[in-house]
């Protein structure tokens, strides 16, 4: 044994083991390093998330908290030894119950609950909050983790998988592997002669950098193998998601644009990596001034890009009729400014992957949301034509827009080529959330005008979205934004302009809404107001001026059928005259707690705006007898994995036991497009529709039957039945393709949309997602605390084609909703871990009720709608509506902290 490491013998799940560790080596790194049980995850190495739990002796523990030379006689239990040979009964019922999404904290919170159950068989929702209240989820809203715990052993079955179609409310097809501990993430597996990478990042908001003597820093430091910078970068050295505004480098060429920036890739063997000392890098600082906020990089601030408009990265403009004349003779109207913070996606898995080359095709695998634009970005980075670079996705660990954008991809990659070792790189926590992608703060006006019987009739909307350094989504956002600040209501006359302005602050990206969020918490409050001036209720309000068929948006786009915001806010009204009763029941017996009730809509357009957003997938029928599905949609939790599959059994007309699939590897399958935009479910999901129907005609035709006929696989044998006569088709004996297919099929879908002309108008989108959701809450008058009491969610989802995962999606939108409301606000620079950033926790989360509204749309597979961004618009005005509804306190920068709570009350008493 070597002096520098220890000798340890304990018990892991029930199997003696001996393993020789350093003096300080977590317990979490000797699981999953040395004895390979990645069950246990790491999302934070400073406990404050909750993923690495495990059992010692019984009890449970964050594994990254304990030294493993402290374990000599331990007995330790991981999720991996919570099934024997077959799920236990907790894992069974977090598959049945839908409580694993993206699965990265599922074992952490099996674990815990494991632990919870063997001592308490029977416990109340408060006990098993109270046991589960230190694991973090980010997904589910943990409802439905609750609800699996007090479940376990009393639930009944799920549909059969066999039986299911569009509107089956089966576990996620990929769920075992979630709860088992067995999906393998980002950071999960790596090359035994993989090299380790670390990232010099940026100290500074605004910097000059020139390097020391890097060839004298690697021969100092055995087992560096070598440092990387712009200049070793053989392609283009600027990346970026639209690709007008690639503007980012992967590594900084001479000055960086902010803090966390990455300057220089250190690759080496594993434990030089580990011990190095970055404060000893040859590098040398010049701090340049800086601008973090919208108001600094627009007054006077010199252009960080010399390609753009001063610091506007890109203006979006709707105008439709005479806005100001409209608000002239308005009978009464409502104006008021509103602030947002940045919010920090904080999924729990922290980007993580490993490259390799495979003759001469370098193969990245790792998080992502979009494998073909990682393909196209890192193939240009690194001088390769897009064939000769594989993506292939790992398992993610929630994503929320942020994995969109390159991380770890262009680096690990190029220390891959160029030393033709296999590269990995996982970041830390602090590294991934001082250098990813954030909500855009924004600063935002309106005015809202209505005549006399409470109808709209005119609207302006200004905001200033802060990008951060680089394009990143901003000019989404930037056009986004204007095209859904009306709301989901009839707005005659209207005029909104939304920037997306660079600063030296973080990168803002992609995030759950693109920019709309921000925007409905401004409209949504004046929408409050206005009801208030003209003394209707103001659901009422809502419901007079909700979007009707046949009538235009503000893009002057018509639909005829499919919108579904007057029958969600129909779905509400008698749980808001309960909750309105309930209200002034409970503020009639209680002077300094107040109960208030709050209502929001939403409406949100399904993938690009006005421009090509294709999908296609690929089906056939293998000569073994299973149909084979290449569908490269990544499922980042949100169920494309079960969803996509449950259309393409529809529309083929064949169960889904008979299926295999291939998932988003882009060299088996075809492009899907990007995981955002809530157009997974609607747009591949429609080329799955369209594939399924595709081969289903061709078996057809090859039989010579109807499109009544009947299909069933079993033992190689295709057979087709139409009424009394049968026909078998032994598949083995006829010729297949170049992918082994008897009968196959791939076809694309492209929504039907219309670009916007230079006022905005055109249809932006063929498909809109429509919600409304209502909060019920008290405040505490003295303190400025908010306690959520429940929240009513309806939400149109044209067809639910899976009624278990939409409401999963519906709960855990509405957990981040709660925190961009009351609680998230990451400060650069401050908040760069998950115990100084706040998010939701099990015990933030109110009951939720779901109501699904179906309202179908004839572009949509069976009438789908997304579904995914939309139920997180609404709850954050909704919460702020129900604050100023028991308070009086008109909340103008969110997140409404206790601080700002109080400070609004005592402004509303005068």
């Amino acid at each position: 044994m070597s002096m520098d490491r220890l000798s340890v013998s304990f018990t892991v799940n029930d199997e003696a083991r001996q393993v020789e560790v350093p003096p300080l080596a977590r317990l979490s790194s000797v699981l999953r390093e040395e004895l390979h049980l990645t069950g246990t995850k790491v999302g934070c190495d400073a406990g404050d998330c909750g993923a690495c739990t495990v059992l010692v002796d019984g009890a449970p523990v964050c594994a990254c908290l304990v030294p493993a030379a402290g374990m000599e006689g331990a007995s330790v239990r991981t999720v991996e030894g919570l099934a024997n040979g077959r799920l236990s009964a907790l894992q069974d019922s977090f598959l049945r119950h839908g409580a694993a999404q993206c699965g990265i904290c599922t074992p952490g919170l099996l674990v815990t609950a494991t632990a919870l159950l063997e001592a308490n068989p029977r416990p109340s929702e408060a006990e098993v909050q109270d046991a589960l209240g230190g694991v973090l989820c980010r997904c589910t809203g943990y409802r439905k983790i609750v609800k699996a715990v007090m479940d376990v052993g009393t639930a009944g079955a799920p549909p059969p998988v066999a039986l299911a179609g569009v509107g089956a409310a089966i576990p996620r097809l990929d769920g075992e592997p979630k709860v088992r501990g067995d999906d393998l993430f980002g950071a999960d597996e790596r090359p035994e002669d993989a090299l380790s990478v670390a990232v010099v990042r940026s100290p500074y908001w605004h910097a000059r950098f020139t390097f020391g003597d890097l060839d004298a820093f690697v021969k100092a430091h055995p087992g560096i193998v070598g440092v990387f910078t712009a200049a070793e970068i053989p392609g283009r050295n600027r990346f970026g998601v639209i690709p007008p505004f690639a503007d980012q480098p992967a590594l900084a060429d001479g000055t960086a644009l902010f803090r966390g920036e990455a300057v220089a890739a250190i690759a080496g063997e594993r434990n030089a990596i580990a011990a190095l000392d970055l404060s000893a890098f040859p590098i040398a600082w010049e701090e340049l001034a800086h601008a973090l906020t919208v108001a600094e990089a627009r007054n006077g601030f010199a252009a960080l890009h010399e390609d753009r408009k001063g610091n506007v990265l890109l203006e979006g403009t709707v105008e439709r009729g005479d806005a100001d004349a409209a608000l002239a003779s308005a009978a009464v109207t409502a104006a008021g400014s509103l602030e947002t913070s940045y919010v920090e996606h904080a999924y729990i898995e922290p980007e993580a992957g490993y490259a390799f080359m495979d003759g001469d095709v370098l193969v990245i695998k790792a998080c992502t949301q979009s494998p073909i634009m990682d393909r196209d970005d890192t193939a240009a980075i690194l001088g390769l034509p897009a064939e000769k670079v594989r993506i292939i996705p790992t398992a993610t660990g929630g994503g929320f827009g942020s994995k969109l954008d390159l991380s770890v991809q262009p680096l690990i990659g190029l220390v891959a080529l160029k030393t033709g070792r296999p590269a990995a790189l996982t970041y830390t926590r602090q590294e991934s959330m001082a250098s990813t992608t954030k909500r855009h703060p924004a600063v935002m006006s309106a005015t809202i005008g209505a005549d006399a019987e409470g109808r709209v009739v005119g609207m302006v909307f200004e905001g200033d979205f802060n990008t951060g350094a680089y394009a990143s989504w901003g000019p989404t956002v930037a056009t986004r934004v204007p095209v859904h600040a009306s709301g989901p209501y009839y707005t005659p006359s209207y005029r909104a302009l939304g920037r997306a302005i660079h600063t030296n602050g973080p990168i803002s990206g992609a995030f759950r809404g693109f920019g709309v969020p921000q925007a409905a918490l401004m409209q949504e409050t004046l929408y409050d107001e206005l009801a208030l001036k003209l003394d209707v209720d103001r659901l009422e309000f809502r419901l007079r001026n909700a979007l009707r068929d046949g009538q235009p948006t503000v893009c002057g786009h018509v639909m005829d059928s499919g919108i579904g915001i007057a029958a969600c806010l129909e779905a509400l009204e008698p749980h808001w005259a309960r909750a309105m009763k309930d209200a002034d029941a409970f503020n009639a017996e209680n002077r300094h707690r107040r109960r208030g009730v709050g209502v929001a809509s939403c409406w949100y357009g399904c993938g690009n705006t006005g421009i090509a957003n294709p999908s296609t997938i690929k089906m056939g029928i293998a000569a073994g007898g299973r149909v084979v599905m290449h569908q490269g949609a990544v499922d980042i939790g949100q169920g494309s994995n079960t969803v996509i599959p449950q259309i393409a059994a529809e529309a083929l007309g064949l169960p889904l036991e008979s299926f295999d699939f291939i998932y988003g590897d882009t060299a088996l399958t075809p492009d899907a497009g990007k995981t955002s935009g809530s157009r997974q479910t609607y747009i591949s999901g429609r080329a799955a529709e369209l594939s399924g129907k595709a081969l289903r005609e061709r078996v057809l035709r090859f039989a010579n039957v109807s499109d009544a006929a009947e299909l069933s696989l079993k033992d190689g044998m295709l057979t087709v039945r139409e009424g009394e006569a049968s026909r078998t088709i032994a598949l083995a004996e006829l010729p297949t393709d170049a992918d082994g297919f008897v009968f196959a099929a791939c076809e694309s879908y492209d929504p039907p949309t219309v670009p916007l002309d230079a006022k905005g108008q055109g249809k932006p989108y063929a498909v809109y997602g429509w919600g409304a959701q209502m909060a019920e809450l008290e405040v505490d008058m003295r303190l400025g605390t908010v306690k959520l009491i429940k929240i009513t969610a309806a939400h149109d989802v044209g067809r639910a084609i899976n009624p278990l995962l939409a409401e999963g999606q519906v709960e855990g939108g509405i957990a981040q909703g709660i925190g961009l409301a009351l609680m998230e606000e990451y400060v650069p620079g401050r908040t760069e871990n998950l115990h100084d950033y706040l998010i939701p926790t099990i015990g933030d989360v109110p009951p939720i009720e779901t109501i699904l509204v179906e309202v179908p749309d004839a572009e949509g597979p069976y009438g789908a709608k997304g579904l995914g961004e939309h139920v997180l618009i609404p709850t954050a005005p909704a919460i702020l509506n129900a604050i100023r509804d028991a308070s009086g306190a008109k909340i103008t920068k969110v997140p409404a902290t206790p601080d700002r709570v109080l400070a609004a009350i005592n402004a509303a008493r005068g």
